[in-house]
Protein backbone atom coordinates (compact mmCIF):
# COMPACT_ATOMS: atom_id res chain seq x y z
CA UNK A 1 0.00 0.00 0.00
CA UNK A 2 1.27 3.64 -0.37
CA UNK A 3 0.50 6.66 1.66
CA UNK A 4 2.03 9.91 2.79
CA UNK A 5 2.15 11.82 5.86
CA UNK A 6 3.62 15.06 7.01
CA UNK A 7 5.35 14.45 10.02
CA UNK A 8 3.60 17.03 12.63
CA UNK A 9 0.53 16.67 14.40
CA UNK A 10 -1.68 19.45 15.25
CA UNK A 11 -5.28 20.00 16.09
CA UNK A 12 -7.37 20.87 12.92
CA UNK A 13 -8.54 20.06 9.41
CA UNK A 14 -5.96 19.38 6.68
CA UNK A 15 -6.36 21.88 3.76
CA UNK A 16 -7.67 20.57 0.69
CA UNK A 17 -5.85 20.85 -2.73
CA UNK A 18 -6.90 24.05 -4.93
CA UNK A 19 -9.09 24.16 -8.09
CA UNK A 20 -7.49 24.09 -11.47
CA UNK A 21 -4.82 22.04 -11.04
CA UNK A 22 -3.99 21.69 -15.19
CA UNK A 23 -1.90 24.50 -14.91
CA UNK A 24 0.52 23.18 -12.20
CA UNK A 25 2.70 21.78 -15.48
CA UNK A 26 2.80 24.84 -17.19
CA UNK A 27 6.80 26.91 -17.74
CA UNK A 28 7.38 30.46 -17.36
CA UNK A 29 7.12 32.43 -21.03
CA UNK A 30 10.59 32.49 -22.56
CA UNK A 31 12.54 35.01 -20.97
CA UNK A 32 10.33 35.76 -18.10
CA UNK A 33 11.76 36.29 -14.72
CA UNK A 34 10.79 33.56 -12.33
CA UNK A 35 12.07 35.69 -9.38
CA UNK A 36 9.53 38.94 -10.26
CA UNK A 37 10.61 41.84 -8.73
CA UNK A 38 13.10 43.16 -6.95
CA UNK A 39 15.19 41.07 -4.54
CA UNK A 40 13.96 40.91 -1.22
CA UNK A 41 10.39 41.66 -2.48
CA UNK A 42 7.33 39.05 -2.57
CA UNK A 43 6.97 36.47 -5.48
CA UNK A 44 4.71 38.29 -8.11
CA UNK A 45 5.19 35.48 -11.21
CA UNK A 46 2.44 33.71 -12.42
CA UNK A 47 1.04 31.29 -9.95
CA UNK A 48 0.26 27.88 -12.25
CA UNK A 49 -2.28 27.18 -9.36
CA UNK A 50 -4.93 29.43 -10.92
CA UNK A 51 -5.60 32.31 -13.52
CA UNK A 52 -5.75 34.88 -10.75
CA UNK A 53 -3.11 35.49 -8.13
CA UNK A 54 -4.91 34.77 -4.72
CA UNK A 55 -3.62 37.16 -2.20
CA UNK A 56 -0.70 35.72 -0.27
CA UNK A 57 -2.50 35.67 3.14
CA UNK A 58 -5.51 33.72 1.57
CA UNK A 59 -7.12 31.06 3.53
CA UNK A 60 -6.90 27.82 1.59
CA UNK A 61 -10.26 27.36 -0.05
CA UNK A 62 -10.05 23.78 -1.58
CA UNK A 63 -12.51 21.44 -0.87
CA UNK A 64 -12.27 19.46 2.67
CA UNK A 65 -11.42 15.72 1.63
CA UNK A 66 -12.79 14.87 5.64
CA UNK A 67 -16.53 15.64 4.19
CA UNK A 68 -19.28 17.91 6.02
CA UNK A 69 -20.23 16.25 9.90
CA UNK A 70 -23.49 14.35 9.68
CA UNK A 71 -26.58 15.47 10.68
CA UNK A 72 -27.84 14.41 14.17
CA UNK A 73 -24.17 13.87 15.40
CA UNK A 74 -22.93 15.48 19.13
CA UNK A 75 -19.73 15.16 20.82
CA UNK A 76 -19.43 11.49 22.47
CA UNK A 77 -19.00 11.64 25.93
CA UNK A 78 -15.43 9.94 26.35
CA UNK A 79 -15.93 6.36 27.57
CA UNK A 80 -15.41 5.42 31.17
CA UNK A 81 -12.33 2.97 31.64
CA UNK A 82 -12.88 -0.72 31.60
CA UNK A 83 -10.98 -1.30 34.70
CA UNK A 84 -10.76 0.73 37.93
CA UNK A 85 -9.06 0.54 40.96
CA UNK A 86 -10.96 0.66 44.21
CA UNK A 87 -9.51 2.76 46.70
CA UNK A 88 -8.48 0.13 49.17
CA UNK A 89 -9.57 -0.13 53.41
CA UNK A 90 -6.84 -1.94 54.75
CA UNK A 91 -3.80 -3.66 54.15
CA UNK A 92 -5.44 -7.19 53.12
CA UNK A 93 -7.02 -4.85 50.39
CA UNK A 94 -3.67 -3.07 49.49
CA UNK A 95 -2.16 -6.64 48.83
CA UNK A 96 0.68 -5.36 51.33
CA UNK A 97 1.98 -6.64 54.70
CA UNK A 98 2.71 -4.05 57.28
CA UNK A 99 6.46 -4.60 57.63
CA UNK A 100 6.18 -3.63 53.98
CA UNK A 101 4.21 -0.15 54.36
CA UNK A 102 6.24 0.32 57.98
CA UNK A 103 9.80 -0.12 55.82
CA UNK A 104 8.07 2.65 53.35
CA UNK A 105 7.17 5.02 56.05
CA UNK A 106 10.93 4.82 57.45
CA UNK A 107 12.32 5.51 54.05
CA UNK A 108 9.55 8.08 53.42
CA UNK A 109 11.12 10.02 56.80
CA UNK A 110 14.49 9.54 56.11
CA UNK A 111 15.01 10.71 52.84
CA UNK A 112 12.45 13.93 53.88
CA UNK A 113 14.27 14.70 57.15
CA UNK A 114 10.28 14.78 59.34
CA UNK A 115 7.58 15.11 57.42
CA UNK A 116 3.55 15.53 58.58
CA UNK A 117 1.49 12.44 58.48
CA UNK A 118 -0.74 13.35 55.56
CA UNK A 119 2.56 13.91 53.49
CA UNK A 120 3.77 10.60 54.45
CA UNK A 121 0.27 9.36 53.00
CA UNK A 122 0.57 11.53 49.62
CA UNK A 123 3.82 10.65 49.25
CA UNK A 124 3.18 6.73 49.82
CA UNK A 125 -0.55 7.15 47.94
CA UNK A 126 -2.18 5.49 51.03
CA UNK A 127 -5.50 6.20 53.08
CA UNK A 128 -4.81 8.84 55.75
CA UNK A 129 -5.96 6.15 58.35
CA UNK A 130 -4.40 3.82 57.24
CA UNK A 131 -1.07 5.26 57.13
CA UNK A 132 -2.21 6.79 60.93
CA UNK A 133 -2.41 3.40 62.14
CA UNK A 134 1.06 2.14 60.28
CA UNK A 135 2.72 5.42 61.83
CA UNK A 136 0.93 4.80 65.78
CA UNK A 137 2.60 1.48 65.78
CA UNK A 138 6.02 2.67 64.54
CA UNK A 139 5.83 5.34 67.83
CA UNK A 140 5.17 2.15 70.10
CA UNK A 141 7.96 0.47 69.03
CA UNK A 142 10.11 3.75 69.86
CA UNK A 143 11.47 4.34 65.77
CA UNK A 144 9.94 7.38 65.45
CA UNK A 145 8.21 10.30 67.46
CA UNK A 146 6.28 13.38 67.00
CA UNK A 147 8.20 16.99 66.84
CA UNK A 148 5.26 19.04 66.80
CA UNK A 149 1.94 20.32 65.66
CA UNK A 150 1.87 20.64 61.61
CA UNK A 151 -0.01 24.21 62.06
CA UNK A 152 -3.06 23.15 59.97
CA UNK A 153 -5.76 21.22 61.59
CA UNK A 154 -5.85 18.66 64.38
CA UNK A 155 -5.44 14.69 64.44
CA UNK A 156 -2.50 12.61 63.88
CA UNK A 157 -2.27 13.51 60.27
CA UNK A 158 -1.25 16.87 60.64
CA UNK A 159 1.28 16.25 63.49
CA UNK A 160 5.08 16.19 62.51
CA UNK A 161 6.88 13.42 62.95
CA UNK A 162 11.03 12.50 62.81
CA UNK A 163 13.01 9.18 63.16
CA UNK A 164 14.63 8.59 66.46
CA UNK A 165 17.87 7.05 67.24
CA UNK A 166 16.51 3.01 67.97
CA UNK A 167 15.68 2.75 64.37
CA UNK A 168 19.23 3.36 63.54
CA UNK A 169 19.96 -0.39 63.00
CA UNK A 170 16.29 -1.22 61.60
CA UNK A 171 16.95 1.43 58.74
CA UNK A 172 20.30 1.12 57.84
CA UNK A 173 19.21 -2.97 57.07
CA UNK A 174 15.95 -1.81 55.08
CA UNK A 175 17.90 0.30 53.12
CA UNK A 176 20.41 -2.20 52.01
CA UNK A 177 17.05 -4.46 50.73
CA UNK A 178 16.38 -1.72 48.52
CA UNK A 179 16.05 2.31 48.90
CA UNK A 180 13.10 2.43 47.05
CA UNK A 181 11.10 5.99 48.13
CA UNK A 182 7.71 6.72 46.37
CA UNK A 183 4.19 5.57 46.18
CA UNK A 184 3.48 2.13 47.27
CA UNK A 185 3.67 -0.86 45.08
CA UNK A 186 0.63 -2.71 43.71
CA UNK A 187 1.10 -6.68 43.44
CA UNK A 188 1.76 -8.27 40.20
CA UNK A 189 -1.09 -10.10 39.88
CA UNK A 190 -3.38 -7.40 40.14
CA UNK A 191 -1.85 -5.09 37.20
CA UNK A 192 -1.60 -8.38 35.01
CA UNK A 193 -5.18 -8.46 35.74
CA UNK A 194 -5.82 -4.86 34.85
CA UNK A 195 -3.76 -5.29 31.89
CA UNK A 196 -6.37 -8.12 30.66
CA UNK A 197 -9.21 -5.84 31.41
CA UNK A 198 -7.88 -2.95 29.36
CA UNK A 199 -6.45 -4.97 26.65
CA UNK A 200 -5.71 -3.27 22.92
CA UNK A 201 -6.87 -5.98 21.37
CA UNK A 202 -9.95 -6.79 20.01
CA UNK A 203 -10.81 -2.86 18.95
CA UNK A 204 -13.80 -1.66 16.44
CA UNK A 205 -12.17 0.96 15.01
CA UNK A 206 -13.98 2.45 11.74
CA UNK A 207 -13.12 5.09 9.14
CA UNK A 208 -15.30 7.45 10.63
CA UNK A 209 -13.55 7.09 14.16
CA UNK A 210 -10.24 7.75 12.82
CA UNK A 211 -11.14 10.76 10.28
CA UNK A 212 -10.49 13.70 13.44
CA UNK A 213 -7.62 11.45 14.98
CA UNK A 214 -4.44 12.51 13.14
CA UNK A 215 -4.88 16.48 13.26
CA UNK A 216 -3.19 18.35 10.35
CA UNK A 217 -1.57 15.25 8.65
CA UNK A 218 -2.29 14.95 4.89
CA UNK A 219 -3.83 11.11 4.94
CA UNK A 220 -4.29 9.64 2.12
CA UNK A 221 -6.89 6.13 1.85
CA UNK A 222 -3.99 3.94 1.58
CA UNK A 223 -3.06 4.75 5.03
CA UNK A 224 -6.13 4.03 6.52
CA UNK A 225 -7.18 1.62 4.74
CA UNK A 226 -4.04 0.10 5.75
CA UNK A 227 -3.40 0.85 10.07
CA UNK A 228 -7.24 0.44 10.53
CA UNK A 229 -7.20 -3.29 9.79
CA UNK A 230 -4.07 -3.62 11.40
CA UNK A 231 -5.08 -1.77 14.52
CA UNK A 232 -8.36 -3.82 14.83
CA UNK A 233 -5.90 -6.87 15.23
CA UNK A 234 -4.17 -5.22 17.38
CA UNK A 235 -1.11 -7.50 16.85
CA UNK A 236 1.67 -5.75 14.65
CA UNK A 237 2.83 -3.41 11.38
CA UNK A 238 5.30 -2.98 9.78
CA UNK A 239 6.36 0.31 7.96
CA UNK A 240 8.69 0.87 5.12
CA UNK A 241 9.38 3.34 3.23
CA UNK A 242 12.04 6.49 2.52
CA UNK A 243 12.87 8.68 6.11
CA UNK A 244 11.42 12.13 6.65
CA UNK A 245 7.49 10.99 5.61
CA UNK A 246 5.95 10.60 8.53
CA UNK A 247 5.85 7.02 10.08
CA UNK A 248 6.43 8.19 13.58
CA UNK A 249 3.58 10.90 13.27
CA UNK A 250 1.26 8.08 11.68
CA UNK A 251 1.45 6.23 14.90
CA UNK A 252 1.13 9.06 17.15
CA UNK A 253 -2.23 9.70 15.52
CA UNK A 254 -3.37 6.04 15.77
CA UNK A 255 -2.77 6.00 19.72
CA UNK A 256 -5.45 8.87 19.19
CA UNK A 257 -7.73 6.16 17.54
CA UNK A 258 -7.89 4.03 20.52
CA UNK A 259 -10.56 5.23 23.20
CA UNK A 260 -11.02 5.30 26.81
CA UNK A 261 -8.27 5.99 29.30
CA UNK A 262 -6.37 3.40 31.07
CA UNK A 263 -4.63 3.10 34.63
CA UNK A 264 -0.59 2.73 35.16
CA UNK A 265 0.51 2.04 38.41
CA UNK A 266 3.36 3.95 39.80
CA UNK A 267 5.06 0.69 40.84
CA UNK A 268 4.62 -3.28 40.68
CA UNK A 269 5.85 -5.66 43.49
CA UNK A 270 7.27 -8.71 42.73
CA UNK A 271 8.33 -11.26 44.88
CA UNK A 272 9.50 -8.45 47.74
CA UNK A 273 11.77 -6.26 44.88
CA UNK A 274 9.75 -3.02 43.33
CA UNK A 275 10.31 -2.10 39.58
CA UNK A 276 8.72 1.33 38.89
CA UNK A 277 6.52 1.43 36.14
CA UNK A 278 4.97 5.17 35.71
CA UNK A 279 7.30 7.31 33.57
CA UNK A 280 6.42 10.89 32.94
CA UNK A 281 8.02 10.77 29.97
CA UNK A 282 6.18 8.13 28.88
CA UNK A 283 2.53 7.71 30.89
CA UNK A 284 0.38 11.17 30.00
CA UNK A 285 -2.08 11.63 33.00
CA UNK A 286 -5.79 12.96 32.68
CA UNK A 287 -7.66 14.80 34.70
CA UNK A 288 -10.77 13.29 36.99
CA UNK A 289 -14.39 14.24 35.82
CA UNK A 290 -16.49 16.16 38.35
CA UNK A 291 -18.19 13.77 40.94
CA UNK A 292 -16.10 10.59 39.56
CA UNK A 293 -15.70 7.98 42.57
CA UNK A 294 -12.59 7.74 44.04
CA UNK A 295 -9.75 5.21 43.19
CA UNK A 296 -6.54 3.47 44.31
CA UNK A 297 -3.95 6.53 44.22
CA UNK A 298 -0.62 4.20 43.39
CA UNK A 299 -2.67 4.35 40.49
CA UNK A 300 -2.44 6.75 37.58
CA UNK A 301 -5.36 7.62 35.13
CA UNK A 302 -3.95 7.51 31.75
CA UNK A 303 -3.74 8.09 27.96
CA UNK A 304 -2.77 5.14 26.22
CA UNK A 305 1.06 5.54 25.26
CA UNK A 306 2.87 5.89 22.60
CA UNK A 307 6.61 4.39 23.31
CA UNK A 308 9.15 5.25 20.66
CA UNK A 309 12.83 3.52 20.31
CA UNK A 310 14.91 3.96 18.19
CA UNK A 311 18.84 3.31 17.19
CA UNK A 312 19.88 2.95 21.11
CA UNK A 313 17.83 0.15 21.58
CA UNK A 314 19.83 -2.64 22.53
CA UNK A 315 18.80 -6.38 24.12
CA UNK A 316 19.60 -5.38 27.38
CA UNK A 317 17.17 -2.44 27.71
CA UNK A 318 14.47 -5.34 27.00
CA UNK A 319 14.58 -6.91 29.96
CA UNK A 320 13.97 -6.03 33.82
CA UNK A 321 16.69 -3.00 34.48
CA UNK A 322 18.24 -3.62 38.04
CA UNK A 323 19.92 -1.05 39.86
CA UNK A 324 22.85 -2.19 42.77
CA UNK A 325 23.05 1.43 43.99
CA UNK A 326 18.94 1.47 44.75
CA UNK A 327 18.65 -1.79 44.45
CA UNK A 328 14.93 -1.72 42.63
CA UNK A 329 14.13 -2.50 38.94
CA UNK A 330 12.53 -0.23 36.14
CA UNK A 331 10.32 -1.56 33.89
CA UNK A 332 11.75 -2.62 29.95
CA UNK A 333 10.25 -0.10 27.42
CA UNK A 334 7.79 -2.53 26.28
CA UNK A 335 5.98 -3.18 29.91
CA UNK A 336 5.69 0.75 30.06
CA UNK A 337 3.95 0.43 26.65
CA UNK A 338 1.37 -2.19 28.41
CA UNK A 339 -2.24 -1.45 27.04
CA UNK A 340 -0.85 1.03 24.51
CA UNK A 341 1.59 1.30 21.42
CA UNK A 342 5.18 0.53 20.90
CA UNK A 343 7.09 1.77 17.74
CA UNK A 344 10.61 0.29 17.19
CA UNK A 345 12.17 3.60 15.15
CA UNK A 346 14.53 2.73 12.71
CA UNK A 347 14.83 -1.00 12.61
CA UNK A 348 18.38 -2.37 11.33
CA UNK A 349 19.69 0.80 12.74
CA UNK A 350 20.23 -0.81 16.27
CA UNK A 351 23.48 -1.98 17.80
CA UNK A 352 22.28 -5.47 17.94
CA UNK A 353 21.24 -7.04 14.63
CA UNK A 354 18.02 -7.19 13.39
CA UNK A 355 18.03 -10.79 13.35
CA UNK A 356 18.28 -11.23 17.13
CA UNK A 357 16.06 -8.16 17.59
CA UNK A 358 13.41 -10.23 15.89
CA UNK A 359 14.27 -13.08 17.20
CA UNK A 360 13.47 -11.50 20.60
CA UNK A 361 10.09 -10.31 19.33
CA UNK A 362 8.84 -13.62 18.13
CA UNK A 363 7.30 -15.01 21.23
CA UNK A 364 5.52 -12.18 22.41
CA UNK A 365 4.08 -11.08 19.10
CA UNK A 366 2.80 -15.57 19.24
CA UNK A 367 1.49 -15.44 22.45
CA UNK A 368 0.34 -12.37 24.15
CA UNK A 369 3.23 -13.18 26.91
CA UNK A 370 7.31 -12.16 27.65
CA UNK A 371 9.44 -13.34 29.89
CA UNK A 372 11.57 -11.50 32.10
CA UNK A 373 14.22 -12.42 34.17
CA UNK A 374 15.12 -11.10 38.10
CA UNK A 375 18.81 -10.19 39.04
CA UNK A 376 18.72 -13.84 41.02
CA UNK A 377 18.65 -15.46 37.59
CA UNK A 378 14.12 -16.37 38.03
CA UNK A 379 12.33 -15.85 34.98
CA UNK A 380 9.03 -14.20 35.06
CA UNK A 381 5.78 -14.12 32.64
CA UNK A 382 4.67 -10.73 32.26
CA UNK A 383 1.47 -9.93 29.73
CA UNK A 384 2.64 -8.38 26.35
CA UNK A 385 -0.29 -6.33 25.63
CA UNK A 386 0.97 -3.91 22.93
CA UNK A 387 0.52 -2.84 19.75
CA UNK A 388 3.70 -3.36 18.04
CA UNK A 389 4.95 -1.35 15.00
CA UNK A 390 8.31 -1.46 13.21
CA UNK A 391 9.43 1.06 11.10
CA UNK A 392 12.52 0.99 9.09
CA UNK A 393 13.78 3.86 6.07
CA UNK A 394 16.46 0.73 4.95
CA UNK A 395 15.12 -2.19 2.79
CA UNK A 396 13.17 -4.61 4.25
CA UNK A 397 14.14 -7.51 1.96
CA UNK A 398 17.89 -7.69 3.96
CA UNK A 399 16.06 -6.76 7.55
CA UNK A 400 13.21 -9.56 7.85
CA UNK A 401 12.63 -13.23 7.23
CA UNK A 402 9.52 -15.12 6.25
CA UNK A 403 9.24 -16.07 9.90
CA UNK A 404 8.81 -12.39 11.00
CA UNK A 405 7.06 -11.77 8.03
CA UNK A 406 4.22 -14.19 9.02
CA UNK A 407 4.03 -12.68 12.62
CA UNK A 408 3.59 -9.36 11.00
CA UNK A 409 0.38 -9.65 9.10
CA UNK A 410 -0.32 -6.17 8.16
CA UNK A 411 2.95 -4.33 5.99
CA UNK A 412 2.18 -0.56 4.58
CA UNK A 413 4.89 1.58 2.42
CA UNK A 414 5.26 4.99 3.54
CA UNK A 415 5.75 6.79 0.17
CA UNK A 416 7.25 10.32 -0.49
CA UNK A 417 4.46 12.81 -1.39
CA UNK A 418 3.81 13.98 -4.83
CA UNK A 419 3.86 17.80 -5.42
CA UNK A 420 -0.04 18.29 -4.72
CA UNK A 421 0.46 17.04 -1.50
CA UNK A 422 4.01 18.99 -1.48
CA UNK A 423 1.81 22.69 -1.51
CA UNK A 424 -0.75 21.14 0.98
CA UNK A 425 1.87 20.32 3.56
CA UNK A 426 3.25 23.88 2.78
CA UNK A 427 0.02 25.12 3.35
CA UNK A 428 -0.50 23.50 6.85
CA UNK A 429 2.89 24.61 8.13
CA UNK A 430 3.09 28.19 6.99
CA UNK A 431 -0.64 27.85 8.84
CA UNK A 432 1.23 26.53 11.74
CA UNK A 433 4.35 28.87 12.06
CA UNK A 434 2.13 32.04 11.16
CA UNK A 435 3.73 32.46 7.69
CA UNK A 436 1.04 33.73 4.43
CA UNK A 437 1.45 30.88 2.04
CA UNK A 438 2.75 31.34 -1.39
CA UNK A 439 1.38 29.01 -3.78
CA UNK A 440 3.71 31.19 -6.51
CA UNK A 441 6.49 30.66 -4.39
CA UNK A 442 6.50 26.97 -3.90
CA UNK A 443 6.10 26.79 -7.41
CA UNK A 444 9.63 28.45 -7.74
CA UNK A 445 11.21 26.78 -4.94
CA UNK A 446 10.05 22.94 -7.54
CA UNK A 447 11.47 24.92 -10.32
CA UNK A 448 14.01 26.17 -9.48
CA UNK A 449 15.90 23.42 -6.61
CA UNK A 450 13.43 20.39 -7.24
CA UNK A 451 13.09 19.64 -11.00
CA UNK A 452 16.37 20.92 -12.35
CA UNK A 453 18.43 18.10 -9.65
CA UNK A 454 15.54 15.74 -9.64
CA UNK A 455 15.51 15.83 -5.88
CA UNK A 456 12.55 14.13 -4.18
CA UNK A 457 10.35 15.56 -2.37
CA UNK A 458 10.09 14.44 0.92
CA UNK A 459 7.42 15.19 3.94
CA UNK A 460 9.19 16.74 6.45
CA UNK A 461 11.13 19.05 4.26
CA UNK A 462 8.37 22.01 4.20
CA UNK A 463 8.62 21.96 7.52
CA UNK A 464 12.38 22.25 8.16
CA UNK A 465 12.54 25.13 5.22
CA UNK A 466 10.11 26.74 6.52
CA UNK A 467 11.73 26.94 9.71
CA UNK A 468 15.15 27.86 8.19
CA UNK A 469 13.40 30.78 6.28
CA UNK A 470 11.92 32.09 9.14
CA UNK A 471 15.49 31.86 11.47
CA UNK A 472 17.14 34.00 8.42
CA UNK A 473 14.18 36.47 8.24
CA UNK A 474 14.27 37.19 12.15
CA UNK A 475 18.38 37.22 11.65
CA UNK A 476 18.03 40.01 8.93
CA UNK A 477 15.43 41.87 10.51
CA UNK A 478 12.48 40.92 8.58
CA UNK A 479 9.12 39.52 8.63
CA UNK A 480 8.75 36.24 7.80
CA UNK A 481 7.33 35.27 4.06
CA UNK A 482 7.78 32.93 1.32
CA UNK A 483 10.23 34.82 -0.87
CA UNK A 484 12.88 33.61 -3.78
CA UNK A 485 15.87 35.16 -1.73
CA UNK A 486 14.95 33.51 1.68
CA UNK A 487 14.20 30.44 -0.10
CA UNK A 488 17.33 29.59 -1.95
CA UNK A 489 18.98 30.60 1.42
CA UNK A 490 17.43 27.89 3.11
CA UNK A 491 17.60 25.32 0.17
CA UNK A 492 21.96 26.19 0.08
CA UNK A 493 21.95 25.52 4.18
CA UNK A 494 19.43 22.49 3.87
CA UNK A 495 20.31 20.32 1.15
CA UNK A 496 24.20 19.78 1.59
CA UNK A 497 25.69 16.55 0.00
CA UNK A 498 29.49 16.09 0.81
CA UNK A 499 31.98 14.55 -1.12
CA UNK A 500 34.08 12.34 0.76
CA UNK A 501 36.91 12.27 -1.59
CA UNK A 502 37.44 15.75 -1.47
CA UNK A 503 36.65 15.88 2.34
CA UNK A 504 39.30 13.07 2.95
CA UNK A 505 41.76 15.55 0.10
CA UNK A 506 41.18 18.65 2.35
CA UNK A 507 42.04 16.96 5.42
CA UNK A 508 45.01 15.26 4.87
CA UNK A 509 46.43 18.57 3.04
CA UNK A 510 45.37 20.17 6.82
CA UNK A 511 47.82 17.50 8.22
Amino acid sequence: MAASAEPERRGGPPPAPPADPDRRGASPAPGADRRGGAPGQPYSGPDRRGTAAPPVAQSFAGPDRRGPPRRGDAPEAPPAPKFWPVQPRNLQECGLNATFVEELVLKAIFFAGEMRGMDVAARLQLPTTLVDEIIEGLRRQKYIDIRGGGGSGVGRSTMIYQLTTFVTDVLRQILDRNRYNGPAPVPFNEWAAAVKQQTVRGNRITRNRMQDKFGDLIIRDYIFDGIGPAMNSGRAIFFYGPPGNGKTAICQGMVNCYEGDIFVPHALLIDDFVVKMFDANIHKPVEDEPGSQPYDRRWVRCRRPLVVVGGELTLEMLDLVYTPEVKYYEAPFQMKASNGMLLIDDFGRQKVSPKDLLNRWIVPLESDVDMLTLHTGKKIQVPFDVFAAFSTNLDPSALVDDAFLRRVRYKLEVQRPDEQQFHEIFQVMCRKRGVPYDARAIDYLIDEHYRPNDRPFAACQPRDLLDQVIDMAHYQGTAPRLEPLLLDAAVRSYFVRFDKAASDATSASAR
